[in-house]
């Protein structure tokens, strides 16, 4: 497993080494949702469903949420989010100059989204920030690997176009922030998702969220690190995560 830093995120992480990958990255209730109930043009996370950011947007942050948010936002090359998700964010209560992917990290240098949808809107009102993709979310990450060079691709949600990147096997890693509360209801996570080998590389604690990191190894047989025998055992797609 990757040496950990006391950010809780991994050395190598921290350094800039690690090569460019996929990230399927998101902010989730204890409850497995990734809003409440409710959700609208005006209420982008749901009724109530904020709280599942607070590590984001209640200050002051904790060092280690504002580790993790700055450390993301800086390795992001580009970005990939379905269109729900887009009409929300460029909607009226949305992004702005000041507000964006990061929420309040430094919008100038803010990364490319690419938008996953059947047909482009007709208006973009952030159009510097945008580009649409009509042939799925295989062709978005595609495009958004072209752009994003040496730094990472981010598959930020909304639920079903990340659960669409896993279960096509495109994501290399998983990271799940994990908010101390209870819904009940909302709009869940992994719904298209079948077996998947996860290997946990790294865990981070606040007050407001648990942050979690692991890396995909897939629906295949994979060898990883005994901590019993230091040899090596087989991962196998038909155990649970």
């Amino acid at each position: 497993m990757s040496s950990v830093h006391s950010s809780g995120l991994p050395e190598e992480t921290l350094e800039g080494t690690s090569m460019p990958k996929v990230i399927a990255d998101i902010s989730m209730s204890l409850d497995g949702y990734v809003t409440a109930p409710g959700v609208d043009q005006e209420h982008g996370l749901g009724i109530g469903g904020e709280a599942i950011h607070a590590w984001v947007l209640e200050e002051p942050r904790s060092p280690v949420d504002a580790a993790v948010l700055a450390r993301s936002f800086e390795d992001t090359g580009a970005v990939v989010m379905g269109r729900r998700l887009y009409d929300i964010v460029d909607g009226p209560n949305g992004w702005n100059d000041d507000v964006g992917y990061g929420h309040d990290q430094d919008q100038s240098a803010a990364p490319p989204c690419y938008v996953v949808t059947h047909e482009p809107p007709t208006r973009v009102r952030l159009a510097s920030r945008f580009r649409f993709v009509t042939a799925g979310v295989a062709a978005a990450v595609d495009q958004a690997r072209a752009a994003a060079g040496d730094k990472d691709v981010v598959v930020m949600g909304g639920a079903n176009v990340l659960d669409q990147a896993l279960a096509e096997r495109l994501v290399d890693e998983l990271r799940i922030h994990l908010s101390p509360l209870l819904l009940g209801g909302g709009t869940r996570l992994f719904e298209l998702v079948g077996p998947t080998t996860l290997i946990q590389r790294a865990v981070a604690e606040s007050p407001r969220a648990t942050h979690l990191t692991y890396e995909v190894v897939g629906d295949h047989e994979a060898t990883d690190p005994d901590p019993d025998t230091g040899g090596t055992r087989q991962g196998r797609s038909d155990l649970t995560p």
